[in-house]
């Protein structure tokens, strides 16, 4: 049995380094100094380029990361009495008051132990800053239950709602099922009877209507597995409830979005739970749990880039490569289909994206951000301690070292054999309306997926923010948020009644036909502000056909990309191609190109400060104009949107692939011929 959890928790959760390794100091995981003064990066140690011939990560590698990242943590561990408490990020995270917050030392706590599971599962002595990791851990799970304690979590009594609390248990209740041995029977019965009364009081309520629901699943499961009476009714209930957020295709629906949380939750915790206590109690809805897992494999790859490198996409960025989970999660299921050196290349690649970076580490603790601290990133339930959710990754050490996952040949998948440069490919998922766009001239994945979501009076406004309003994201491209003014990155602004620069965030999917994703936004605080909109994605870049239908005049932006400065500054590029005025911007790795090609009056190249998550200066094109009311003679706004890398030239052709623009007289219907001989038909 011990083998067999060992097995199955391959759980969970790229290529290389980023641009910014050249120019920081780069430490082993196996000693993590501080230095106040210069920036460190995790270095992988005796590559082997065999096996992992794309990133030279092994598994060995995998175990050097989890310890790297351990050792910050507890370089504030200083004694056994120490909690798991670090330094606030200034901004919108929580604490907010000072003082101690319970809450805060409970998620430091059961999600550092995420990284330190696997690591005691093959050394149980295991010592990190002078603290034998398994005595801490056990320790600080009987201050739980000790109510002279700081630490002390009351059972839930007549709390009627759920709490961040019950997130946090469900979180230690994995960890309990992974190492029992380390976590659970040492300790002693009295400990083991107070914290079953604890945990099962949050299992047995309320919970959320999303991921939530498996916090539950797992305190009651264990429990109940370790002879505790649980309440089954409901138990059976929040893991029917779960399966029905199945969307098809791999993706679960978070009620009500779309984002990673189908991966580092219900693709996770899913298949964990079938082979820990669904096969065993619950065969039916284990079964299906499974069945819906082996579907993720034809898609969520391509959502990676050729580089293994995660889209910055979606609430609760700074989980980070938690998003790969799925990938050593394979290893659960029997399947010839799955490319094993594929999806470790991806999962390689998505760890050294940031553990390369020298931006992510700040005070020896993983900021909250994508690379570096990023407050338009930041959700209020997070604390410091919240970005070690990203530690479920290494619970991928639990797969032993003969599975494939480890022992497959590091390949680039799909990038190296189907998708071919000059040519573009979709994945479109029918049933959640997302959609896959790979780019093999730049090697990067794109998403487009739903958004509708009121900002204004909103219980929770990150819903309708960046996080998920832009037209589309891109893993070279990074989004930058809308703090300045008038100035947007991928998506559209208006003016609003109030002077606002407000962007689209109600969107409505109506299809995605012949290569073009269609949808309907409306402005939030003016339905009579109305688009049809048509992306049509192209080997380099993205036209968009867009159709203004509002009985009210707009002042509107649309923005490009937006380009982080890298290497010296963005430099700025006007060329003329016929009638067309081209704006240019490149920063060394990427150039952006924006062509405006109908219904646009202006094009302006817009520096930004502080807004990036790249780095603090930034450029994006935007195109601009004031529109007259077209609802009864609608208006079309055509715009190309393309990249290059830096240092390639180019051609007329790339910069307008577009021949003829044939608007029907009823505006109802676009058609485009392109250079190459190839038509489209936009229809709305």
């Amino acid at each position: 049995m011990k083998k067999f959890i060992c097995y199955i928790l391959l759980l969970a959760c790229c290529g290389g380094p980023g641009v910014f390794a050249q120019s920081a100091t780069v430490v082993s995981s196996s000693a993590l100094h501080t230095m106040p003064e210069e920036k460190t990066v995790f270095r992988i140690e005796k590559p082997d380029w065999n096996t992992s011939p794309l990133t030279g990560v092994t598994r060995q590698h995998w175990k050097d990361a989890a310890l790297y990242l351990l050792q910050g943590a507890f370089s504030y561990i200083h004694s056994i009495e120490d909690p798991m408490k670090f330094p606030k990020q200034p901004g919108k995270s929580y604490p907010r008051k000072p003082g101690i917050d319970r809450t805060e030392l409970l998620e430091g706590l059961c999600r550092t132990l995420f990284i330190a599971v696997p690591l005691l599962k093959e050394d149980p002595s295991l010592t990190v800053n002078n603290i034998k990791v398994a005595d801490y851990y056990r320790y600080h799970i009987s201050q739980l239950l000790d109510s002279n304690s700081t630490a002390y979590i009351r059972p839930r009594g007549s709390i009627t709602w759920p709490t961040q609390t019950l997130v946090e248990f469900g979180a230690l209740a994995v960890s309990l099922s992974v190492i029992p041995e380390v976590l659970w029977e040492p300790l002693p019965q009295q400990q083991k009877d107070l914290l079953a009364q604890t945990m099962i009081s949050y299992g047995d309520g309320p919970t959320v209507g999303s991921n939530w629901k498996f916090f539950n699943i797992f305190v009651l499961s264990f429990f109940k597995d370790k002879g505790y009476p649980v309440n089954e009714k409901l138990l059976k209930e929040y893991i029917d409830k779960s399966l029905a957020h199945y969307r098809g295709n791999g993706w679960y629906n978070d009620a009500p979005a779309y984002d990673y949380y189908s991966m580092w939750a219900f693709q996770m915790y899913g298949p964990i739970w079938a082979e820990l206590y669904g096969k065993k109690y619950f065969p039916r809805e284990a079964e299906i749990f499974e069945s819906n897992f082996r579907e993720l494999k034809s898609s969520y790859p391509y959502l990676f880039s050729r580089n293994g490198e995660m889209i910055m996409w979606g609430r609760s960025m700074s989980y980070r490569f938690g998003s790969a989970i799925p990938f050593p999660l394979m290893g659960l299921v029997k399947d010839t289909g799955v490319n094993y050196g594929w999806m470790r290349r991806i999962a390689s690649g998505v760890m050294l994206q940031f553990l390369q970076n020298p931006e992510f580490l700040e005070d020896n603790v993983p900021t909250l951000g994508f690379y570096g601290a990023y407050e338009p990133a930041v959700q209020p339930y997070s604390c410091r301690g919240s970005v070690y959710w990203m530690g479920k990754l290494f619970l991928g050490l639990l797969v032993p070292e003969s599975s494939p996952f480890w022992t497959a040949k590091e390949n680039e998948g799909a990038w190296g054999t189907e998708l071919k440069e000059g040519n573009i490919y979709h994945k479109f998922q029918d049933s959640s309306n997302i959609l896959i766009t790979d780019y093999p001239n730049i090697g990067a994945s794109e998403i487009r997926a739903w958004c509708h979501v009121k900002a204004i009076k909103a219980n929770e406004p990150f819903r309708a923010s960046e996080n998920y309003n832009r037209l589309s994201y891109n893993s070279a491209f990074p989004w930058q948020s809308d703090s300045a003014e008038g100035v947007v990155a991928m998506n559209y602004i208006f003016l609003n009644k109030d002077k606002f620069w407000e962007p689209w965030r109600l969107y409505n999917f109506k299809k995605f036909d012949k290569g073009i994703y269609y949808r309907d936004a409306e402005l939030e605080t003016n339905p009579a502000v109305r688009f049809n909109l048509a992306d049509l994605p192209l080997p380099n870049g993205i036209l968009r056909i867009d159709r203004n239908i509002s009985s009210d005049s707009v002042n509107m932006v649309l923005g490009h990309y937006a380009l982080p400065q890298l290497k010296g500054n963005i430099t700025e590029t006007t060329r003329k191609l016929k009638q067309y005025e081209i704006k240019i911007i490149d920063n060394g790795v990427y150039q952006l190109a924006m062509i405006p090609l109908q219904g646009w009056q202006k094009t302006v190249v817009q520096k930004a400060e502080g807004i990036h998550p790249v780095s603090r200066i930034s450029k994006v094109i935007n195109v601009t104009a004031i529109a007259a009311p077209a609802a009864e003679n609608p208006a079309i706004y055509a715009t190309l949107m393309l990249w290059k890398k830096s240092g390639q030239r180019w051609t007329d052709e790339e910069l307008m692939p577009v021949k003829k623009i044939e608007i029907a007289k009823d505006k109802k219907s676009v058609k485009l011929v392109m250079r190459d001989g190839a038509t489209h038909s936009v229809e709305y």
